[in-house]
């Protein structure tokens, strides 16, 4: 079976081609990936721009044509965050399907969390025992523990990096006293989430998800992508705060120089960090694993479980 996923996220619109069936290792064909930077794209109600909804019909028809030519049997779409909180967001999905044939499905933030977990649970196996996971996005914060396939405890917080650098960050680079202050405001933000977690049980391994945690990882001395995914990698505390102090200190264009920082995320690489450290603090975690699997292949994985002939099946347990 050949699988397109479409993942309409608050910084990139990403689809991945997969060959899989079920009870095997889903098997990435190809990655077609452009930055839209939604989460960005709104006003100060909350509304999508306009012209934002065009620029989002031509990329999810593009993507499907891709899909098609690359043998896709089927294609799942989703979109996240910044989708999910836009005050238009019905009108933006409506002219999408209408232009596009293409539906695409909101996931609420816990779906995320546990859809995300659940490839986690698959990559590290049962033997890893009780797993908490951090995933950082654009536009939240998934923060999940548990011992099955389905977490025990999972929150999704609106503490993404994209979010929080709209937010927060007017200067470039930020001054001190606003990092300062982010740190704080999020200390308290996750005082209650981090309690409900730890009383979830002491996690036998700690492990973080998402694209951020793997640029902090590698910017810390974690291998590169190219050594492949299956090479272990870790993000430490103490290499956290050394590297905050020092990409606190630059541009965005400076730190776009840096070697796995791309440009479009750059603008949020300080704020991105400041949400991994402090997660990390309220929690008690001195380092974390780095997984190469979230939300697209726990998507995978679900599909391919219910073989349901392409319906996405989220808030089931």
């Amino acid at each position: 079976m050949r699988l397109g996923v479409l993942d309409v996220g608050s910084n990139t619109v990403h689809l991945l081609v997969v060959d899989a069936h079920r009870g095997a290792h889903p098997t990435p064909m190809s990655s077609t990936k452009v930055a839209l930077r939604l989460s960005e794209q709104m006003d100060e109600t909350g509304r999508l721009r306009d012209g934002v909804a065009q620029t989002l019909v031509a990329t999810v028809r593009e993507f499907s044509e891709i899909a098609r030519t690359s043998g896709c049997g089927e294609m799942m779409a989703f979109a996240t965050s910044a989708l999910r909180d836009a005050t238009n967001s019905e009108d933006v999905l409506c002219q999408v399907r209408a232009e596009t044939g293409v539906e695409l499905d909101v996931l609420t933030g816990v779906d995320e969390a546990r859809l995300t977990f659940l490839a986690v649970r698959r990559w590290y196996g049962w033997s890893a025992g009780r797993i908490q996971n951090l995933d950082i996005g654009g536009g939240s914060l998934e923060l999940c523990s548990g011992v099955d396939e389905d977490p025990d405890v999972a929150f999704s917080l609106q503490l993404g990096a994209g979010r929080l650098t709209r937010d927060w960050f007017h200067e470039d680079p930020p001054g001190r006293r606003r990092i300062a202050a982010l740190r704080d405001w999020l200390d308290a933000e996750l005082v209650e989430p981090s309690k409900a977690l730890r009383a979830a049980g002491t996690p036998d391994l700690a492990v973080a998800s998402s694209k951020t945690f793997r640029t902090l990882a590698r910017l810390t001395g974690a291998a590169p992508a190219s050594h492949g995914p299956r090479v272990p990698r870790q993000l430490t505390a103490s290499g956290l705060r050394q590297l905050i102090a020092f990409i606190s200190r630059m541009t965005a264009s400076d730190r776009a120089e840096l070697e796995g920082v791309s440009s479009d995320r750059s603008a949020q690489l300080v704020a991105g960090a400041l949400v991994a450290e402090a997660s990390m603090r309220s929690l008690a975690v001195d380092q974390v694993q780095i997984c190469p699997w979230a939300l697209r292949e726990g998507l995978i994985l679900r599909r391919l479980d219910t073989e349901m002939g392409g319906e996405l099946l989220v808030g089931t347990r």
